[in-house]
């Protein structure tokens, strides 16, 4: 395969870790992920908070069925979270979640559907697609639009994205598209095919994700 090529104004951090704690489960939920993702001050990337590494499996994040590959059976118009599943130092398997930021995003889409930006390299047979799961804007867990099947809404600033079209940003205040993970299958299981393609949250920059990409590939050399 070809080579792929803070705070938000609205809320202090106080306020939306209040936000967090005092709303519904969901919303608590997807506005935690966006704080513990921007409050980061010391970091020490271990493999568990690795981003998706070419060769790792696709796992349920969903408390319900966390850890269990995700089967191209379960995959619809509507998203799968998914974590990046990889290997310890001791080669046992392990889960990325130490970077709630490492949440993605599945969908299957009928064929045809799918269509440019989206690099289509990067999916499976131009239906299953992945995104980072994490809003470009303010670092929220996105969730589907309940008002347009197949396109993605963020349930704290009311971001809007079209996975079927490279996750552009369709509505709201997201300042890039979700970034897309290129993946494939291995037997039974989808897999990471490469690095992410762009920058994904929280990096600022592509010089700040290009010195991540070589520091992961150090540590894993």
């Amino acid at each position: 395969m070809t080579r792929y090529r803070k705070q938000d104004p609205e809320i202090t951090r106080r306020r939306f870790i209040n936000a967090a704690m005092g709303t519904t489960a969901t919303v608590g939920i997807v506005s935690l992920v966006g704080v513990l993702g921007t409050a980061n001050p010391i970091f020490r990337l271990t493999r568990d908070k690795m981003p998706p590494v070419p060769g790792d499996i696709l796992v349920h994040a969903a408390a319900s069925q966390e850890g269990n590959p995700i089967k191209v059976s379960e995959l619809s118009e509507q998203l799968v979270r998914a974590w990046p599943m990889g290997k310890a130092e001791d080669g046992s398997p392990l889960i990325r979640k130490g970077d709630p930021n490492n949440v993605l995003c599945v969908f299957r889409f009928p064929k045809g559907q799918i269509v440019a930006p989206t690099n289509l390299e990067a999916t499976i047979d131009g239906e299953i697609v992945a995104y980072s799961d994490i809003c470009t804007h303010a670092g929220c867990s996105v969730a589907d639009d309940d008002q347009s099947v197949g396109d993605m809404k963020c349930p704290c600033h009311s971001g809007q994205y079209d996975p079927k079209r490279g996750c552009k940003v369709i509505g709201g205040p997201p300042p890039r598209p979700l970034a897309q993970l290129p993946i494939k299958m291995d037997g039974d299981n989808l897999v990471v095919g490469d690095f992410f393609l762009e920058f994904p949250y929280p990096f600022l920059t592509e010089q700040e994700w290009q010195a991540r990409i070589t520091a992961v590939k150090s540590q894993l050399a």
